[in-house]
This record gives structure tokens, sequence and C-alpha cells, in this order.
């Protein structure tokens, strides 16, 4: 084994770990946002609030499955938004795992699953919530920003 094979198994083991305590803090994250009541589901609901106040919005996640991989719509929507995050310096990833972020957001008052394509933790103001996931979430996307990826993706953890 060469010393390039072997210094590309440590990046990719890296990686992996990484990418484990991303989904982990991710999955803490939302639901302790969801309990203090910071969350904002769908594309539509964040648009609104990107566009009233954006400086509230503290984090972004972006998802999509197979089923609307093709969907222009939703693309062009995701475009904006990220172009929004990385305009006001708000950390964004992907996951592509809708169905997870379903189960882990709840659905709406008529019992359907929410539309999880895009979410948003927000921060009413400064000092009223800091969470240790938040941080960890902060310090994966500016690694990732480092190493020229500037919308990671994340894996959530399995149930």
């Amino acid at each position: 084994m060469t010393l390039e094979e072997i210094h590309g198994q440590e990046i990719t083991v890296e990686a992996s770990d990484r990418m484990q305590c991303a989904g982990k803090a991710l999955e803490e994250l939302l639901l302790s946002a969801k309990k203090q009541d910071n969350l904002t589901v769908g594309v539509y609901e964040s648009a609104k609030v990107m566009n009233v106040d954006p400086d509230s919005v503290a984090f972004c996640v972006l998802a999509t499955d197979e089923e609307y991989e093709c969907d222009i719509a939703l693309q062009i929507h995701f475009t904006l938004i990220q172009a929004f995050c990385f305009d006001n310096d708000i950390n964004i990833v992907r996951v592509n795992d809708t169905q997870r972020l379903a189960e882990l957001v709840g659905s709406d008052e008529a019992g359907e699953p929410k539309d999880t394509h895009c979410i948003l933790v927000t921060n009413p103001s400064a000092d009223a919530w800091k969470d240790p996931s938040l941080e960890k979430l902060s310090l994966f996307c500016e690694e990732s920003r480092n190493v020229y990826e500037w919308v990671p993706a994340i894996t959530l953890p399995e149930r």
C-alpha cells in the first residue's frame, strides 16, 4: 500500500466520522428548535421568513429525495434560497432524506407530513437561544467551505 492510498483512507474515514457527527448534531438541533418553537418548515414559509426577517435565520436545511430531483421549480427555489443564505452568512446544508426529516419535525394540524424541502432554524433575538448543536454544525459548515464544499451534504442517523 502506498502512502497516498493510506492518506486517502484516512481522509475518507475522517470525512465519514465528521458527517456522522454532523448528522447527529442536525437531528439534535431540529428537535431542540422544535421544542423552542424556532423552526420554520416549508419552502414558501421559509421564503416569507427570509423576506420579512432575515436576521432571525440561524441555519438552513434543504432536503430532496429521488422523487423531487427533477422538479425544476423546487431546484429554482433551492438556488434562490442558497443565494440568500450566502448573501446573509447563513449556514446551509443538504439532506437527502425528506421522510426522516418529516419524522423529526412532525406533521401539520391536519396530520399530513409537512413540506420538509426547506427548514429554517430561527432565533428571534441574538441572546435568546444558544444551542451546542448549532455551534457544531456551524463549525462543520465552516470546515466544509474551507475545502470548497459550499453546501455540504449531511446524512441523518438511522433510527
